[in-house]
């Protein structure tokens, strides 16, 4: 098996076309990997990029197959051509993969360096994996270790301490630009997501004492009654929009609104949507000002020099620590397999031993000394897989219990349950698992 990602940023290619890339992935995960083309596959779709985690065969040639499949289906989904998508990504293979996702989900890699919501981005990139059944046991992993790595960051630097993020520092933008003060700032929230409930929060911690919300799926009832605000209705929207001071936009609708029905100033529209929520004509109107991502990407203050050097050490380790696991585990079949042929011939050699002496106490003292015999001979080669393993010579374990005993070493665990529960040396189930 082979793990690689496909990634689309803000850093190679411009947020319409991340945007654009997004809309076409959807149901992408599902059907290519309940279809039989790849073994996992976990999207991580933010404001700023689109990265594509996934698990295929092991051939070069199946490999080929299946980023071609991945491009066809999201320019078919997208509208986009083939090409301008295959062109859009960057594809990520071997240690690549998890060092890249190391980085980005410590805050290195987002517009607002540090910032912390990648982090529960990329946790719940996974949590939709796993609803959706498309988490491969080797994805899992990787995104575990992802979400450990940014924790070491978080808990370790001083990288992101100031608490800036995306929605913080457009808020910073608003701020400047604004005729009122937060207490008496009249806000207009469209969306129920994840960046709206970010905003929610910020505004509160501000100071905005006013702050409705609308939501076109319908949803912003719910939101208000966890969060606070005032839900509004479509009946309701041009009214508020009319009173609004400060209108954020999270939600990412199928159609900007345009600027014929955005109210005259002074207003401040800020746009947080991947999608846009707001036409940029909307700058057009008197008395609007209009922040979007690109605004806050370029106004976001840098981390010092001392803070990102110690978190890029950080992500080395776990990209190292991350290998040397994976290696081992590369060679827990030779070591179940070498365990299981040791011990078929014990058994073999015990049951000669009681058909001529019987099942007394002497036959029960020699088979207690052989298993200790085994163990013992057992144990160097053992140390050696796993040294070996550390080394990244796998491999040459593997060929070398096959050659020497005439043994086919089987693949590691596919699902993710089987390779957390089964062990190493017995390579058996607990009861509760097996069962």
């Amino acid at each position: 098996m082979v793990t690689f990602s496909l990634v689309a940023s803000h850093r190679t290619v411009d947020l319409n076309t991340v945007a654009r890339l997004s809309a076409g992935v959807g149901a992408l995960p599902p059907a290519l990997v309940q279809g039989g083309g790849l073994q996992g596959m976990v999207a991580l779709s933010t404001c700023n990029r689109l990265e594509l985690y996934a698990e295929a065969s092991g051939s070069e040639q199946e490999l080929e197959e299946s980023l071609a499949h991945i491009t066809r289906s999201i320019a078919a989904t997208s509208g986009l051509d083939p090409e301008f998508v295959a062109d859009s990504f960057h594809l990520h293979t071997g240690h690549e993969v998890p060092e890249h996702l190391f980085t980005v989900v410590s805050g290195l890699e987002s517009a607002v360096v540090g910032e912390r919501e990648i982090a529960g981005q990329v946790r719940r990139a996974l949590g939709t994996a796993r609803e959706q059944h498309t988490a491969s046991g080797e994805l899992i992993r990787l995104f575990e270790a992802a979400a450990r790595t940014a924790r070491a960051v978080g808990t370790q630097t001083s990288l992101g301490e100031r608490g800036r993020s995306i929605v913080s520092v457009a808020l910073d933008l608003a701020e400047d630009v604004a005729t009122e003060d937060w207490a008496d700032t009249r806000a207009l929230v469209f969306g129920t997501g994840a960046y709206a409930g970010a905003a929610m929060a910020a505004l509160t911690a501000r100071g905005c004492r006013e702050i409705r919300v609308y939501s076109a799926s319908g949803r912003a009832a719910e939101f208000t009654a966890k969060r606070g605000g005032t839900p509004i209705t479509r009946e309701q929207l041009p009214e508020a929009m009319a009173a609004a001071d400060l209108v954020v936009g999270c939600s990412g609708g199928s159609a900007p609104l345009s600027a014929a029905v955005m109210p005259e100033g002074p207003r401040v529209v800020v746009d947080l949507a991947l999608t846009r929520d707001f036409d940029p004509s909307v700058a057009d109107v008197p008395g609007v000002e209009l922040i979007t991502l690109e605004s806050v990407r370029l106004a976001a203050p840098e981390e010092t020099v001392e803070s990102v050097q110690a978190a890029r050490r950080i992500v080395e380790d776990s990209v190292r620590e991350f290998a040397e696991q994976r290696s081992e585990r590369s060679v827990d079949g030779a070591i179940v397999a070498l365990r299981q042929h040791t011990m078929a011939v014990l058994e073999q050699e015990m049951a000669k031993v009681r058909h001529q002496y019987g099942c007394g106490a002497q036959a029960d003292q020699l088979e207690f000394a052989m298993r200790r015999m085994m163990r013992s001979l057992l144990h160097q080669p053992m140390v050696n897989a796993r040294r070996l393993a550390a080394q990244g010579r796998a491999g040459e374990f593997v060929a070398a219990v096959e050659a020497m005993y005439d043994l086919e070493v089987p693949a590691a665990p596919a699902s993710q349950d089987d390779a957390e529960a089964s062990c190493p040396v017995t390579g058996r189930l607990p009861e509760s698992k097996a069962s």
